[in-house]
């Protein structure tokens, strides 16, 4: 017990730091994983002078984020990331991240979103065109790479009112700015940014830029105004304008932007390729979705109301993201102490609660590793706690575009998988990269069938 009450969690010695230091840059998932195996819902791990608290409960995950959520800033890595990513809403805290909220919150109403859907139809449909010519060839694809594009080109559109497919860089950039992000959080920022590494070389390149790309955009926008006025660019350039230092205001709504399109294209990228990724395993459950998608579509352009009639596609989304979280993990700082599930946690400790273990708690999910979509048909009641599946948070910091995340994944799957055949290469195997987002290392290389005329009619 501590003098504050609270029993401290078990974890392993301290001789065993270098080894959990080493594992923490090779294999992240890896520590997570057996860390909770074997020592249970609550471990208490040291490395060096940091203390870190994994807590694997729906119920830890609860109070953490949501019901004592004032308690608990970002934590490790965030502040690492700061360095590359700058006070954007991924890494920024109190007054700051409030005001970023708000000035964001609206451009994600279900009503404003709704109404985009369109956009992503046209972008999905243009997909489907590109990689047809693939199947002409006969030659393989990474679908990853086209579907990232895509996701990217969507969120300019839709939050910026902007064409970010005219900028050709913008892609390698944001990827060179992430793997500089995961690497301040890897080396806990230890580094100095003034060593004449290569990577350092190329970050710096990458993020001069994406901040060339904004003060582009920035000046189109203020010499064009969008007809709405109502994307994240106009509503930042008026947010903004209320710095009294110009230097300050411009940093502000780069790294606001740069970490809003980096962490929002990425994460849907992400679930749309594990999805196509784990179906083209799973043949039965790629057929139903293409049944549905006929059933739903027929031949012709899908629209907003089609949505809620694809719950298929949802179900299997769900259980997607519940093996592969996009929001694989959750760092946060103790404010005060507290005392989480009985545990004591003490102020200033590391809080991790790491989704894509606890979406595989075996108390929750039978036969966790198991890919069965039918764990969220909504007319077979659970009784699993709310807590059990959050892939996209929880608490105030409950992932602001999760809305427009679903409905972009939901119109790409079922719009490729309603007129194309994807299927992966034999001997495939794709890697979990964790990096801000549950990555597919390596891409997802795919060959491109149409679906026969049987297929067709029998749906």
């Amino acid at each position: 017990m501590t003098a504050t009450g609270g029993r401290v969690p078990p974890g392993p010695p301290r001789r065993a730091a270098l080894g959990l230091l080493r594992k923490l840059r090779a294999d992240r998932l890896g520590l997570m994983s057996g860390a909770v195996s074997e020592y249970g819902d609550a471990v208490r791990v040291a490395i060096g002078p940091k203390k870190l608290y994994i807590f694997n409960h729906p119920d830890h995950a609860k109070h953490v984020l949501a019901d004592n959520a004032a308690n608990y800033h970002k934590g490790i890595g965030y502040t690492e990331a700061k360095r590359a990513l700058g006070d954007g809403l991924l890494t920024s805290e109190g007054a700051l991240w409030e005001e970023q909220r708000r000035t964001i919150q609206p451009v994600f109403q279900h009503k404003r979103i709704a109404a985009q859907a369109d956009v992503i139809v046209g972008e999905a449909l243009g997909l489907v065109e590109r990689l047809r010519a693939h199947q002409a060839a006969r030659r393989p694809v990474d679908v990853l790479s086209e579907i990232t594009s895509l996701t990217l080109g969507v969120l300019g559109s839709i939050l910026l009112a902007a064409d970010l497919g005219a900028f050709e860089s913008v892609g390698h950039s944001f990827e060179a700015v992430q793997d500089q992000a995961m690497f301040e959080m890897e080396t806990l920022g230890l580094v100095p940014q003034w060593l004449p590494l290569k990577r350092q070389r190329v970050f710096r390149r990458a993020r001069a830029d994406l901040d060339r790309i904004v003060d582009i955009l920035v000046v189109q926008r203020k010499a064009y105004p969008s007809e709405s006025g109502d994307d994240v660019l106009t509503r930042l350039i008026a947010s903004t304008a209320k710095e009294s230092d110009k230097a300050v205001a411009d940093r502000r709504m780069r790294d606001e932007l740069v970490t809003l399109l980096l962490a929002g294209h990425e994460t849907t990228a992400s679930t749309v390729g594990w999805t196509l990724n784990l179906v083209s395993r799973h043949p039965e459950v790629r057929d139903r979705l293409h049944e549905e998608a006929v059933a739903v579509y027929g031949d012709r352009r899908p629209t907003y109301e089609d949505l809620p009639r694809l719950r298929y596609t949802n179900m299997v989304l769900q259980e997607t993201m519940r093996l592969f979280p996009p929001v694989w993990i959750l760092t946060r700082r103790a404010v005060r102490d507290d005392v989480v599930g009985g545990y004591h946690v003490p102020a200033g400790a590391e809080v991790l609660i790491c989704p894509y273990t606890l979406h595989r708690h075996p108390r929750y999910w039978a036969d966790p590793e198991r890919f069965d979509p039918e764990r969220f048909n909504p007319d077979v009641p659970s009784s699993r706690p709310r807590y059990a599946h959050i892939p996209f948070g929880a608490g105030p910091r409950f992932c602001v575009g999760n809305h427009l995340g679903m409905m972009e994944a939901t119109f790409i799957v079922s719009t490729l998988l309603r007129d194309l055949r994807l299927e992966r290469l034999p001997g495939l195997r794709v890697k979990p990269e964790p990096m801000l987002s549950l990555r597919l290392g390596g891409g997802l290389p795919m060959t491109v069938h149409p679906w026969a005329a049987a297929d067709r009619s029998a749906a």
